[in-house]
């Protein structure tokens, strides 16, 4: 990434963006706003601006929106963030957990669950999680091509294949 240098300020950048980005999809004005292109560019960064020094954006990652908004891209911010992502978890060795959860984990829940999946994928895991009442309890986990089905659903279903 050169305009931060490094993977490590990549992803700072990716975490402020990404606060900007949820932001915008949580405010239907906003996403009117950003999409309407009657709306007057200094108008639309003025109001962006505003948001990043509320949100507590860096300068970088406000330039990062003017260059997004004056090229018309800022609508794409969820498939920039999702490159970004991808590069940042390559260069940190990171891998992405798709997980599944019976109700919504605590904090400590979620650090014993991270600590068990990197241990399982021998590296650092970003977890992003769901929840899926149907599965009664436990979780189930994605991580690349590999499925970890600790879910009562997922154990039920063992069981009956056994006695079949």
């Amino acid at each position: 990434m050169d305009i931060t240098g490094t993977p490590q300020k990549a992803a700072e950048l990716r975490t402020e963006l990404q606060r900007f980005a949820d932001a915008r999809r949580g405010s239907r004005d906003l996403n009117d706003l950003y999409a309407n292109p009657g709306i007057d560019l200094a108008q639309k960064l003025q109001i962006t601006e505003t948001i990043a020094k509320k949100l507590g954006l860096s300068d970088l990652a406000l330039k990062v929106l003017d260059v997004l908004i004056r090229n018309h891209r800022i609508n794409d911010i969820d498939g920039i963030l999702d490159a970004l992502a991808s590069y940042v978890n390559k260069e940190l060795n990171i891998s992405v957990a798709e997980v599944t959860t019976a109700h919504k984990l605590s904090e400590p829940e979620t650090a014993a669950l991270r600590t068990t999946l990197e241990k399982q994928a021998g590296r650092r895991v970003e977890m992003r999680l769901t929840v899926d009442p149907t599965l009664l309890g436990g979780f189930v986990a994605r991580i690349e091509s590999r499925i970890f089905d600790a879910s009562v659903v997922g154990k039920i279903e063992k069981f009956r294949q056994s006695l079949a």
